[in-house]
């Protein structure tokens, strides 16, 4: 998924870390995304959807983003399984804004729970984290694109 050089990535302490926080905390995160969820009025198909099932996926993003964003996972992969994602959303009756939020809603909450974290302590803990944050992000736009990819593609 990662473009040459970024194999460097985990070879930091406060990466690593950073990832580990992320990682370890999937079942909080998750817990406050599927609340965000229930609060939010823009998301009427989420929040009638199976909630257990809403939990279990949002879970798997959070605990294997670090997969994602390290050279474990290939762009083919992260194609692969986000456009696949984007048919069964479709054929699940979710509309294509609601997919792109309910991403919104898992990302802001992984930046809160970094910034509350405390692991940023130092500039260098800062830089590696803008890092973190630029791998995170183009993860996100590539996981939007192909799940609108998958979305719009005729079964």
């Amino acid at each position: 998924m990662l473009e040459s050089g970024d194999e460097l990535f985990f070879e930091t302490a406060a990466s690593r870390k950073l990832v580990e926080l992320i990682e370890r905390s999937a079942d909080e995160l998750t817990k406050n995304y599927v609340e965000d969820i229930r609060r939010d009025p823009r998301m009427p198909n989420y929040q009638g959807f199976d909630q257990k099932e809403i939990y279990k996926r949002a879970y798997r993003v959070y605990s294997q983003l670090g997969k994602w964003i390290s050279h474990e996972a290939t762009k083919e992969e992260v194609k692969s399984y986000w456009t696949a994602l984007g048919r069964q959303r479709r054929r699940e009756g979710f509309p294509m804004s609601e997919i792109v939020l309910s991403l919104c809603h898992i990302r802001r909450l992984l930046w809160t729970k970094v910034q509350a974290s405390g692991l940023l302590d130092t500039a260098l803990d800062l830089y590696q984290a803008m890092d973190l944050q630029h791998r995170v992000l183009l993860f996100f736009d590539r996981a939007i694109y192909y799940a609108a990819v998958g979305y719009e593609e005729q079964d």
